[in-house]
Parts: structure tokens; C-alpha cells; sequence
């Protein structure tokens, strides 16, 4: 996932990281002109005044020149990462997105995205830290080969250390980026479920305690341990260096001839590395939480396999004479019954201008077979066919075109979605006036004035956006289950046959049995089997 991002910006990175070296190689170079000024006399310290004052602006103006281009690096990534993951999610297979779940997906498109931009602002403290402390090492080793091939005893050490506790804390960070993508559900329920949590006084707390505040702890407990491992890792490099410093001192160089030139040189350059140390081991483990987030991230989106259709569909289908499923078939886990649930196979043929109702129990399969009708689930046996033609999967999505839905878990976007005019916003609000929705709610720009209605409203609210697309397909999962008696009655009585008189074909999931003689066939499902067909059945 990280080099997939570098190579989406590969000039900004490289740009980036270009002007980082500089800034740490001038800052080594910088080092190099303070120890030999200490070592000069006064009147050669002037001949280091201009280069000294030189180094000191490169690496202000490098410094500040790599910070700014890894910021644009990071919000662009950030940007690219969330179109990247909005579009697999777009594009995924509906039975796959409905399995993932969107917590984890709104976790992904907010932490996760996050902290693997972050991590491109902390590479300039990686980079030009690192850096800085080659440059130490090779400057030790200019001044003495023994202390340097100590110095790389010592960081070997270190970096074995470092290595060992690095695999323990990424495991933390790792389960704390797994209990976060479970944390944004329950985020998600404080809301959604607001009324129930309210009317309850045992359950919200038993929420607030044992779910949320199980999940908060567990995130703050991972992180907090994963992040304390790292500062142990830090502290014994510092501990390492220190311990080298003594070394040098009182061990190495102690029977000198040079000791104070040497000693001088050392302490210039282990004050002036520790920092640098320092930064480097603090930098690094943003670098392992993006690299958790990045895990996190690819282990969605591979799951998410491709839709067949992963382009925009030009083509319309304003009619059709027949459309049928033959020996469809569908399988997925049941969850009442704790066992795979089968759907058909169904065999089942539709035709311009008629009403069918589907009716039948809780769980037998009804919004199953009106998935699977428009397209939203792929059928394991069987096929369909339009007007004679096999639907193959490269055809679906234009399959899908011919379907408008209002579905029990419907979606009610704050806009249209369609491309302004005045003709739409004329012909949308001629249709809440229909639909006594017009002293509620107004259309202008394409745009609703208000989406704060009871759940019968926005059904209605929902039919208005599915009479405008002018599809020849019109499926209603539960329409009117949330409508009052009278409005029932203009639904069945009147909409109904409105929408069939300009010839849609519409297929009607509903338990109210008083009105089954609006339908041209009523159709019944009992444990995922299509028990009746012909004629209007009860």
C-alpha cells in the first residue's frame, strides 16, 4: 500500500526526499565547520565565517523546503487514499460490501487514511535525522578507526535490541487497529440507536460500560503499551550511547597523546547526534502505525473483489418487452437459523405494464429475490435474460439501468444526483405537491430543502427521486409500511395504477393482504421457494 502511494506521486516524493538530503548533509557539513573552529586559533576562525553562515541558511531553507513538500505529499495522499478506497467500495460486489460492513470501512476512510498520510510528514525527521547520524559515524571514523568500529558494535546492539521489541510493539498496534475498526461501529450505534439506548436505562448502560467502554480500553490499552514498548527502545539507545560516551572517554583515549583534541571532537559530535538519535527513534514508530493502518487498509479493499462493471454505464434501456430469471439460485448465511439459507431456483418472467406483489414471511427470501431481480446479487446457478438475451457479467450494470428501488434500508441523498435544470426542479416538486410533501419539503437546484421527515415522509420523499430517474422497472420493498391508512390507500388505488398506465412494470413486497387485487399476479415466497405464480393467490 505505501509504495503503491509513492509511486502515485513518485516527482513530489522524490522531490521531497532530494531536498531532505540535502538538509542533513549540510547539517553534518555544518558539524564539521563547529570542530574546526574550536580547533583554530582566532584569527583562522574567520576564514570559517562565510561557509559557516552558509551551511547554517542551507539547512534553515532546506529544512523548511522539505517540511512543506512532505505536507502537500501527506494531504495528497491523504486525498488519493480515500478516492482510492471510495472507489474500490463503489465498484465492490454489493454482497461483499454488505458482509464487510461499514465500520470498518468509515474506520479505514478516517484513522486509517490518517495515519498512513501522517507518516509522510514524519518522513523528513526520518530522513534527515538518519542522515545526520551516518554522517556522525563516518566523522568518528575520519577521527578514530577504534572508537568508530566500537560505535558500530554499539548500534549493532542496539539496532538488535531495537529490532526484537519493534516486532512486540507492532503486534500491539496491530490488534489496536483491528479493535478500531469494531470501535467506529459502536460509534456509529450511539447514534443509530439513540431512542433505544434512551428508553432504556439498563441497556445504555450496559453499552456505555461493557461494549463502548470495553472497546475505548482496549484501543487506549494496545496503543498505550505498543507506544511504551517503543519509548523502552529509545531509552536503551540513549542508555547505549551514553555508555559509549563513557567508553571514549575514560577508556579508549585515556592514554592519548592527543586526549583533549580527541575528547573535544567526540563531545562536539555525541552532544550533537544524541538529538538526532533521539528524533530518528521517536519518528519510527509513526512510520510502524502506517504500516499497521496500511495492512488494515489492504486487507479491505483485497476483500472487496471488483464489481464486472467498473465503468460508468452509457447505455439507457428506456424498455423492454420481457425479462426472466431462469433457475436462479442464491446461498448466503442465515443468521436466525444459524445455517446457509437457499434461495430457488426461481423461475419467474416480468412484462411491461403489470403490477406484481411478492409476499410471504420474515426471512423467506423476498428482498433476496429482489436483489438478485436488479442485479445487486449474482445468482450462483441459472441466469437472466432481457428480451431474450443472456445478462452476462459484463452486461450487468447496464442490466441495472432499467431498475428504480425504494428498498426497507433505503438511502435518501441530500441532492438529486442529477444534473440541475429548471425542468427538474419543476417536475420534482409538481410530484411532492402529489405527494403532500410540499409544505415539508422543496426541490431547487436539484437540491432538497430539508431531509428532517418521519420515516413515512422519506419514503415518499424516495419515491420522488425514483418516479424522476423515468425507469421502465419500479421494485417498493415495504413501501407503505410506514404510511398512514390514508396514504395507503392512495399508493395501492392510485399511484400504483398511475405508474402502470405509462407502462412501468413494478414489483411490490407487502403484507397488506386488503389490497392484493391490485395486483395482476401476487406471488409468495415460503423458505426461499416461489410457491405460487399464476393468477392473483393469497
Amino acid at each position: 500500500m505505501l509504495r503503491y502511494l509513492i509511486r502515485q506521486s513518485q516527482g513530489l516524493f522524490y522531490a521531497a526526499m532530494l531536498t531532505s538530503a540535502i538538509c542533513g548533509v549540510c547539517a553534518v557539513l555544518l558539524l564539521t565547520q563547529i570542530n574546526n573552529v574550536l580547533g583554530a586559533t582566532h584569527q583562522e576562525a574567520g576564514q570559517y565565517l562565510g561557509l559557516f553562515v552558509a551551511l547554517v541558511l542551507a539547512v534553515l531553507f532546506f529544512q523548511v523546503v522539505a517540511s512543506c513538500l512532505f505536507e502537500r505529499l501527506c494531504q495528497q495522499t491523504h486525498a488519493k487514499l480515500r478516492r482510492y478506497i471510495s472507489e474500490r467500495v463503489l465498484h465492490a460486489d454489493y454482497r461483499q460490501l454488505e458482509e464487510v460492513g461499514g465500520a470498518k470501512i468509515q474506520s479505514a476512510l478516517s484513522e486509517h487514511c490518517l495515519k498512513v498520510a501522517e507518516f509522510f510528514v514524519r518522513l523528513p525527521v526520518i530522513v534527515v535525522n538518519g542522515i545526520i547520524v551516518v554522517g556522525c559515524m563516518a566523522y568518528i571514523a575520519w577521527l578514530s578507526v577504534d572508537v568508530f568500529l566500537m560505535s558500530l558494535l554499539v548500534l549493532g546492539l542496539g539496532s538488535i535490541g531495537y529490532h526484537l521489541v519493534h516486532l512486540k510493539a507492532i503486534g500491539y498496534l496491530t490488534k489496536a487497529a483491528k479493535e478500531q475498526d469494531y470501535l467506529y461501529g459502536h460509534f456509529r450505534s450511539l447514534v443509530d440507536g439513540a431512542k433505544e439506548l434512551r428508553l432504556n436505562a439498563q441497556k445504555r448502560q450496559h453499552f456505555s460500560e461493557k461494549v463502548l467502554g470495553d472497546s475505548i480500553e482496549k484501543v487506549r490499552e494496545q496503543r498505550t503499551v505498543g507506544m511504551s514498548v517503543f519509548v523502552i527502545s529509545t531509552a536503551w539507545g540513549n542508555f547505549l550511547i551514553y555508555a559509549f560516551i563513557g567508553l571514549v572517554l575514560f577508556a579508549l583515549v585515556a592514554d592519548s597523546t592527543q586526549r583533549t583534541e580527541i575528547i573535544t571532537g567526540f563531545a562536539i559530535v555525541f552532544i550533537y547526534m544524541i538529538a538526532p538519535l533521539e528524533n530518528l527513534l521517536k519518528a519510527l514508530p509513526a512510520a510502524n502505525i502506517a504500516k499497521a493502518s496500511a495492512e488494515r487498509i489492504q486487507a479491505l479493499t483485497k476483500h472487496l473483489s471488483q464489481d464486472p462493471c467498473s465503468t460508468v454505464s452509457q447505455k439507457k434501456i428506456n424498455s423492454f418487452k420481457q425479462l426472466e430469471l431462469q433457475g436462479v439460485t442464491h446461498q448466503f448465511y442465515h443468521e436466525p437459523s444459524d445455517d446457509l439459507f437457499m434461495l430457488g431456483p426461481i423461475d419467474l418472467s416480468f412484462k411491461p405494464g403489470e403490477i406484481v406483489f411478492l409476499v410471504g414471511g420474515n426471512g423467506s427470501g423476498k428482498t433476496t429475490l429482489a436483489k438478485l431481480l436488479v442485479g445487486l446479487y449474482q445468482s450462483k446457478t441459472g441466469e437472466l435474460r432481457l428480451d431474450g438475451e443472456k445478462i452476462s457479467a459484463d452486461d450487468i450494470d447496464d442490466y441495472r439501468q432499467l431498475f428504480s428501488t425504494v428498498f426497507s434500508d433505503f438511502y435518501l441523498f441530500e441532492q438529486l444526483l442529477d444534473i440541475p435544470s429548471a425542468e427538474l426542479d419543476t417536475a420534482a416538486n409538481q410530484l411532492l405537491e402529489k405527494l403532500q410533501l410540499n409544505s415539508k419539503v422543496s426541490v431547487t437546484d436539484g437540491v432538497f430543502s430539508t431531509r428532517s421527515l418521519s420515516q413515512g415522509q422519506r419514503k415518499r420523499l424516495a419515491m420522488v427521486v425514483a418516479h424522476l430517474e423515468q425507469r421502465p422497472f419500479l421494485v417498493f420493498d415495504e413501501w407503505a409500511a410506514d404510511q398512514d391508512p390514508v396514504f395507503k390507500e392512495v399508493f395501492y388505488r392510485q399511484l400504483l395504477p398511475e405508474l402502470k398506465a405509462l407502462g412501468k412494470t413494478l414489483l411490490v413486497i407487502s403484507h397488506d393482504d386488503r389490497y392484493f387485487d391490485c395486483a395482476d399476479r401476487v406471488l409468495r415466497m415460503d423458505h426461499g421457494q416461489l410457491q405460487h405464480q399464476n393468477g392473483i393467490a393469497a
